[in-house]
């Protein structure tokens, strides 16, 4: 019988696996890569970390044994380092500007409230000028207040006033203290990303020198608490992806030459165990919603992005149907040491507030069960504060969603990558001679703190993040794709709210993972240590001077991130842009 196929078309004789390939060939000309599936596939699964060539050690002049410790201490020596710099930065003269500035307004005394009375109350409108003028020795009011976000924040910067007192620097010392442990976060999950460790203390030094960053963790504000407790989680997911990773390497079986091969039997029956950093990036995801409830937004991506991840490990690992055995065997236990451990750290973060008393003495809404709810059909069901607390929070919602006052810092969410309208928090205009304004300063000085990113490093990072996109969909990087879903997880669901009253600050959350993007965008310029000497030197200088000029914007915008006193003309000339006015 004469077969109906072409004599040309041998599809028939190829595997399924080479049938596929038809599109990624297609894609190649715009540089997708067939993965390399030979050698050990336990190198696939848990990748080693690089080391510095023994021929930069010989240039530098380090002899064998000292270069051999200096590496295994970089390890955390230069995070270590990264961080020193970042807190010296953060912790110099905390405490000025001594005013309450921005919404610190708010914060601040709400946090002294909370862990005090356990939930906030209304101050009165003099309040501040009266704390300020009387070092913070001032009572605490009864009458509770509504206020619209989580206490988990609100706590953190209590801690730091309940340790330094009730003035600028105590409630700035705790958001400080997380800026900088969030600079030492990012240079070891940088590092464990990209299994460099030169790249990682890059990206934390790259947040360092961001002026945002910066600027948040001399403010006391929400949001650079709430980027901490998502960048924490985030990390505490990637170690879980290492170690499970390793747990199926070390189950698959060994051939005679030493080297593991995948197995479909053990990649799809193979149990990882007990998770706990899946416990702690369910409690670390739990603190963040706790914070400001657009952590939801992040938590489901997170979730996503882990599944994706197991569903990765077990294909690696030689899984005919991954998909599958993440089913079987993952997807309910991650389920259950995220999502549920979140929502119980949320709940219990309300604990002061539902300790206190239901008749009207208490917190906001408090009563509302045993008041206005009392003929609720619920009310034999759930405890007077569980009804309480939701009705609390429906109110809560619908003020989000409905809050459209006009401000004059407000900003759309498409200028952000680009630092279109930064936000100043604090303004002065002291005379020459006067408050640090030079007296040779021929008319008045200007004072401001700006929230505004180091421009430089958010200009490259628009095209990290056009790198990364391409990285993660041509090369199928998992590295550009976690990436990716960490900027978006933080960034995408504003656009949803364009009507809505928002600012360039709440772009903070994201941040850390811009600078991931761009320490990877700087890495891929130096190029793959097999690349020849000439694109080596010709890749690091062009990474050099990004760098050195990120730093550079970075000290050239300094007196306009802490509040010092400037010559009016010399302000005009940061004023880049006529919408950062």
């Amino acid at each position: 019988m004469t077969s109906t196929a072409s004599s040309t078309d041998t599809r028939q004789e190829q595997s399924p696996f080479e049938q596929r390939q038809t599109w990624q060939q297609r894609l190649r000309r715009f540089g997708y890569r067939v993965p390399d599936r030979r050698g050990d596939v336990r190198d696939r699964l848990v990748p080693p970390y690089t080391r510095p060539s023994g021929r930069l050690w010989s240039t530098l002049g380090v002899p064998p044994l000292p270069a051999k410790r200096l590496t295994r201490w970089s390890a955390w020596g230069g995070p270590l380092l990264v961080t020193l710099l970042a807190g010296v930065l953060r912790f110099w003269n905390l405490g000025s500007p001594k005013a309450v500035i921005f919404d610190e307004t708010y914060y601040a005394k709400d946090a002294w409230a909370i862990v005090h009375r356990g939930f906030e109350v209304n101050w009165d409108k003099n309040a501040n000028s009266l704390i300020l003028n009387s070092g913070g020795d001032v009572p605490i009011p009864t009458d509770a207040a509504y206020v619209v976000h989580p206490p988990v924040g609100k706590y953190v910067i209590g801690l730091g006033e309940l340790m330094f007192g009730f003035d600028p620097f105590g409630w700035r010392f705790m958001t400080a203290l997380l800026g900088t442990l969030s600079v030492l976060m990012l240079c070891r999950i940088g590092r464990r990303l990209f299994r460099s460790t030169f790249l990682g203390c890059l990206a934390g030094a790259l947040m360092a020198v961001d002026g945002l960053h910066f600027v948040m963790s001399r403010t006391a504000l929400l949001d650079g608490v709430l980027m901490f407790f998502v960048l924490a989680a985030f990390g505490c997911l990637l170690i879980d992806r290492d170690r499970a990773r390793a747990k199926l390497a070390a189950a698959l079986p060994v051939d005679a030459e030493g080297r593991a091969r995948p197995d479909a039997e053990t990649a799809e029956n193979t149990r990882i165990g007990l998770r706990p950093w899946r416990l702690a990036a369910g409690l670390m995801l739990g603190l963040a919603i706790g914070t400001k409830w657009n952590a939801l937004y992040i938590m489901a991506a997170f979730c996503v992005m882990a599944v994706l991840w197991d569903v990765g490990a077990r294909r690696v690992a030689g899984a005919r149907r991954p998909r599958v055995a993440v089913l079987k065997r993952d997807l309910g236990w991650a389920f259950l040491s995220t999502v549920p451990v979140a929502v119980v750290t949320y709940f219990a973060s309300w604990t002061g507030w539902i300790l206190s008393p239901s008749d009207g003495s208490g917190g906001y809404y408090r009563d509302w069960a045993t008041r206005d709810g009392r003929d609720s059909d619920w009310s034999w069901l759930f405890p007077d504060w569980w009804r309480s607390l939701w009705h609390y929070e429906t109110q809560v919602y619908e003020f989000h969603v409905g809050l459209s006052s006009p401000h004059t810092y407000e900003s759309n969410p498409w200028s952000w990558i680009v630092t279109g309208r930064p936000v100043s928090y604090f303004y002065e205009s002291p005379a020459p001679g006067a408050d640090g304004c030079p007296v040779d300063a021929g008319e008045k000085c200007a004072q401001e703190v700006l929230a505004i990113g180091t421009p430089m490093l958010w200009w490259v990072g628009c095209f990290a993040l056009l790198y990364v996109l391409w990285r993660w969909f041509f090369r199928r990087d998992w590295r550009a794709g976690a990436l990716a879903c960490g900027i978006a997880a933080g960034y995408a669901p504003w656009f949803l709210y364009q009507e809505r009253t928002i600012f360039f600050f709440y772009a903070i959350v994201f941040l850390p993972f811009l600078c991931l993007a761009v320490a990877m965008l700087l890495g891929a310029l130096v190029g793959p240590p097999r690349s020849g000497d000439t694109r080596r030197v010709a890749g690091a200088t062009a990474a050099g001077v990004l760098t050195l000029l990120i730093a550079w914007n970075f000290i050239y915008f300094w007196p306009i991130y802490t509040g010092t006193p400037i010559p009016i003309d010399d302000w005009r000339a940061r004023m880049w842009l006529d919408t950062w006015v």
